[in-house]
């Protein structure tokens, strides 16, 4: 019996984290997305309440200030913000896999307040393959381009610090085979899966001393 499991998933936008969530989602027992809230517009195919839950700003405030949120951030002028109660449910279904995928700044907040969650950076191979792929997307002006380039810096350096574990998204199907065996491994942490074996096997919770 695995404990419930948090994976959050960061990248500087355009590293394909949001194409290796989906893939997790597609091919893990258990898996669901945490949607966030935003109140920047949808883009190319999106669609609200499946990529994100599209609100206007004034909706947006009244979600904070209704406590609806684990944590939010201002991210290149719009807002995103995580629901609480979808990571208080979470953590009440044992074998469940709930997967974020959120910036930096949003996944240190939730780390910050659940130490057992999982976190992953997602590199691209390189900041020049990077500015490769935003600009393949034909979604964004030049000067958007160059605010991305210029924040997935100082995100990169922030994951490096402070992430547990780093995929480099060079061929997506080796990083998405990276992060089935983060999940597997994290599904096997003592700490996470101590107390739902406890109960299954019956086991004393009186602890283990060690020989002499």
């Amino acid at each position: 019996m695995r404990a419930p499991l948090l994976l959050i998933l960061s990248a500087p936008s355009g590293a394909g984290k949001t194409t290796l969530a989906r893939r997790i989602l597609a091919s893990e027992a258990g898996a669901r997305l945490s949607v966030s809230t935003t109140t920047r517009p949808p883009r190319g195919e999106e669609s609200d309440g499946r990529d994100y839950h599209f609100v206007d700003e004034a909706r947006f405030q009244e979600l904070i200030d209704a406590g609806e949120f684990l944590e939010w951030a201002l991210v290149h002028g719009h807002r995103y913000g995580t629901s609480r109660t979808v990571v208080e449910r979470a953590l009440l279904e044992p074998d469940s896999l709930t997967i974020f995928d959120i910036d930096v700044q949003g996944g240190s907040a939730i780390k910050e307040q659940f130490p057992m969650a999982v976190t992953v950076f997602i590199l691209p191979p390189s900041l020049a393959e990077l500015e490769m792929r935003l600009r393949g997307r034909r979604t964004d002006s030049e000067e958007v381009i160059q605010l991305r380039l210029a924040a997935a810096r100082s995100e990169i350096l922030r994951g490096l610090a402070e992430y547990d574990y780093l995929v480099v998204n060079s061929m997506l199907e080796h990083a998405e085979a990276d992060l089935h065996a983060i999940v597997r491994a994290s599904g096997c942490r003592a700490e996470l899966s101590r107390e739902g074996l406890r109960e299954l096997f019956g086991a004393s919770r009186t602890p283990v001393t060690k020989r002499p």
